[in-house]
């Protein structure tokens, strides 16, 4: 195996990985002619900053001296766009914020304040979070809303924290902002869609008299009930908002059909439908949809489709998330022919399919190995204006590999580079892990690798750790160490503490993430 020659082989990557490679990119464009400079264009400004945040994500990494050179490009769009990139960077993007405004005659604008409270709560830096806004408050630096405190109460929901969330909402009139029931739908809605129902109503039972709640207020919990599959608490709030005498609307009917339905109560749904009818509430395609997918959950695909045909009857339009989940049930059910029908008429009936639409069906044809219909698939979802995305990608490189079709792995790849599709980590770890596990395609794993190195994405500790065992199991001990001084001079300080693993050193496991309990499962 020359991996020496194989090595320097691979050090030269095409055009798409080089300009997001080069730390230092040269924007000097030269003509025997007529020689100038050219300015850096937004987008290559975009990729610089965005891999410095990336490579100085730790306390101890000089940042600000980093971002130095960057300081005269500086504009409101310019951190706009970082901040968008860089959302998983919740420490980095904050010190990238506050560098920035500390720039001389350099303003933020009110979008990127809000972009950073979302990264930073998404990222769960409460801590950091609440001394920016006390800061930003103190300073008069910009006007803090609900919205702002509505990004903190779906933050703190995400994280299951809703205890925190709830203090959240308790501690706007800190910051100037006098709470009102379109903030408490938000608190509830929050938390209700991450299942902390029971927090949700004992806030709402403190709360309610403070406000004059609306049948939409109800209905949020109603739904949240539902979700939970409790259709007793939801049947007995749709009857204490009527003994409020909230006028009962189609949207609360249908969060209580919801309800029943996802509570087994399809009988009861039924006629709390033929009651909406007698009310002279019309029901709308959502009340349809909400029996085709109780119907599919309890694999009844005939009754789903009885509804879909009086849709049809009475020209109602399911949306996507309809037609998906009839189209996931008929490819569990090894229906995937009925599956492409009903692709055909989502776009005859000018519903557009979504990427979920098309992975449904590509996880059957990837189940079952079937190579050439995933190919085919994938060339019409291009045909079609759908792309496919990670999860397209991941099950039919999964599947090439696993079958030994390695010559339309390269085609799938050079395909992925045409579209200027971004491989992530986990791409490369479902090629990486893929090739490890063939025979004779070390050589092709450490590829990737190199590939991932030098795009400055930190790899899965386990993939380290499976690659450095392959090496190791076949004694080719110096190329182990080729790979460790290549990471060694990653910029990515990241990828420099995994070389210690790919050495050996077990003591730094711990503080290196391992997320990739799932290396593809999508």
């Amino acid at each position: 195996m020359a991996f020496q020659s194989f090595f320097s082989k691979y050090k030269t990557l095409p055009y798409f990985f080089c300009t997001f490679v080069q730390h230092k990119p040269n924007y000097h464009i030269h003509s025997f002619a007529n020689p100038q400079i050219l300015p850096p264009s937004l987008p290559d400004l975009v990729n610089e900053i965005s891999r410095l945040l990336s490579d100085h994500r730790y306390p101890h990494h000089d940042l600000e001296l980093s971002l130095k050179p960057f300081s005269p490009q500086i504009s409101t769009n310019l951190v706009e766009q970082v901040l968008k990139r860089c959302k998983n960077l919740g420490f980095s993007a904050h010190r990238f914020f506050l560098w920035a405004k500390s720039i001389p005659g350099f303003q933020h604008n009110d979008v990127s304040f809000h972009i950073l409270v979302e990264i930073l709560g998404s990222c769960k830096q409460f801590a950091i979070l609440w001394d920016f806004l006390i800061e930003m408050r103190d300073s008069r630096s910009y006007v803090i809303n609900s919205e702002i405190f509505w990004l903190i109460f779906k933050a703190y929901s995400r994280a299951n924290l809703p205890d925190g969330a709830i203090r959240s909402f308790n501690r706007m009139d800190e910051f100037g902002v006098m709470p009102n029931v379109q903030d408490l739908d938000k608190l509830l809605y929050f938390l209700c869609k991450r299942k902390h129902l029971q927090q949700a109503q004992n806030f709402f039972d403190k709360a309610k008299n403070r406000f004059s709640l609306s049948a939409k207020t109800y209905s949020i919990l109603i739904s949240g009930w539902g979700e939970i599959g409790d259709s007793d608490k939801a049947r007995e709030l749709f009857e204490a908002m009527l003994e409020q005498g909230c006028p009962v609307d189609l949207l609360a009917y249908n969060n209580l059909l919801g309800a029943l339905c996802k509570g087994g109560c399809v009988d009861e749904a039924k006629n709390v439908f033929h009651d909406m009818l007698s009310k002279r509430v019309e029901p709308d395609a959502f009340s349809y949809s909400i029996f085709i997918h109780s119907y599919c959950n309890a694999n009844d695909v005939q009754s789903a489709f009885r509804v879909l045909d009086k849709m049809r009857r009475y020209n109602l339009l399911p949306n996507v998330f309809t037609y998906n989940c009839i189209i996931k049930r008929l490819c569990k059910n090894e229906l995937v022919e009925e599956a492409y029908q009903l692709l055909d008429e989502m776009i005859s009936r000018g519903v557009k399919p979504d990427i979920w639409s098309y992975n449904a069906i590509q996880a059957y044809h990837c189940d079952h190995c079937e190579v050439n219909r995933a190919l085919r698939l994938m060339f019409r979802m291009e045909k079609d204006k759908c792309l496919p995305d990670r999860h397209t990608y991941n099950m039919v490189l999964k599947l090439l590999i696993r079958i030994g079709r390695f010559d339309k792995v390269a085609e799938v790849w050079e395909n992925m580079v045409d579209k200027n599709f971004f491989p992530s980590v986990s791409t490369y770890s479902v090629l990486i892990h893929g090739f490890c596990k063939k025979k004779g395609k070390l050589e092709e794993a450490c590829k990737y690798f190199e590939m991932m190195i030098d795009e400055g994405i930190p790899p899965y500790v386990t993939t380290v750790e499976l690659l450095r065992n392959r090496l190791l199991g076949l004694g080719l001990l110096d190329h182990i160490e080729i790979l460790v001084d290549k990471m060694r001079q990653s910029t990515s300080h990241a990828i420099q503490e995994l070389a210690n693993v790919m050495i050996g050193n077990r003591a730094t496991h711990n503080t290196l993430r391992r997320d990739e309990t799932d290396i593809e499962s999508d």
